[in-house]
């Protein structure tokens, strides 16, 4: 992410978190107070992208984009690295075991 980026990205909150409406002057206005230079193009990106999406929406959803697909390491005919050699190791976890009557000392037909 580019500084001129995460600069209108901060702007565009403090602008939201602010209650004032999120528009590209004042994307430009908060960013210039900052001392940050950004490109020109930058303040109405973020603009038209809030147009578009409601900001409460992508704040909660921040994390939640698709995930990368697994990456598959095939081994070459050399040496292959340690960490594509060695196999994934599961830990097995122990579940706890329920108790029976049996345990505790009675059962149902004494």
């Amino acid at each position: 992410m580019s500084i001129s980026e995460l600069a209108c990205t901060y702007a565009s909150l403090l602008l939201h978190d602010d209650g004032i409406p999120i528009t590209a002057e004042k994307i430009a206005a908060v960013v210039k107070a900052a001392n940050v230079a950004v490109e020109s193009y930058w303040p109405s990106l973020f603009a038209k992208l809030v147009e578009k999406r409601n900001i409460e929406d992508l704040i909660v959803n921040v994390g939640s984009g698709g995930g990368g697909a697994p990456v598959a390491v095939a081994a070459s005919g050399g040496a292959a690295p340690a960490a594509a050699a060695a196999p994934a190791v599961e830990e097995k976890k122990e579940e706890p075991k329920e108790e029976s009557d049996d345990d505790m000392g009675f059962s149902l037909f004494d």
